[in-house]
């Protein structure tokens, strides 16, 4: 016995072809419907807001865009109650200011929601690359996943009118 171990190379196996689909992948756009008052959100405009690359799926990051809008429309629930007692039956309907030609209140809700779903991307990096590499990057996520939802926390806040801060005197 030498102590040599051979291992069949697979056939039609290429790295590069590899990256090539992921990043195909990161460029194909899905639109997850919403529930009629809030706006469906676009996979690719997540990707693109918060510089996700193709190692996270379309099917992972869905998972993670539907939790979270399901998260922040849980939140908006009262505030949905209250605009549709009004004359609007769709945020989009709702008269708001405008930046950039968008709703201030559309730009949070989608905010709230990108953050949380980048949240809980990050949250599960260790499940995907459990090298030493990996367990660095998973480590400086972890204030960023702080972050992310502080701001997710923030933009519902905001929508509903409510002040950022709780203080309760002990």
């Amino acid at each position: 016995m030498t102590g040599t171990i051979a291992i069949n190379k697979v056939k039609n196996y290429v790295m590069d072809d590899l990256k090539r689909q992921a990043n195909d992948q990161a460029l194909n756009d899905e639109i997850i419907g919403n529930d009629g008052f809030f706006p469906a959100i676009s996979l690719l405009n997540v990707r693109n807001a918060m510089r996700l690359d193709g190692t996270i799926t379309n099917e992972r990051l869905k998972m993670a865009v539907i939790e979270a809008m399901a998260t922040v429309n849980h939140n908006l629930k009262p505030y949905k109650d209250r605009i549709r007692s009004g004359n609007a039956f769709t945020l989009e309907e709702l008269e708001d200011e405008q930046i950039n030609g968008e709703s201030i209140t559309i730009q949070r809700y989608k905010r709230a929601v990108y953050c949380l779903a980048c949240a809980n991307l990050q949250e599960r990096y260790r499940s995907y690359d459990s090298t030493k590499n990996g367990a660095e990057k998973a480590q400086e996520f972890e204030n960023s996943v702080d972050d992310l939802r502080r701001d997710a926390f923030f933009a519902i806040r905001d929508i509903l009118g409510k002040g950022r801060i709780n203080v309760e005197l002990i």
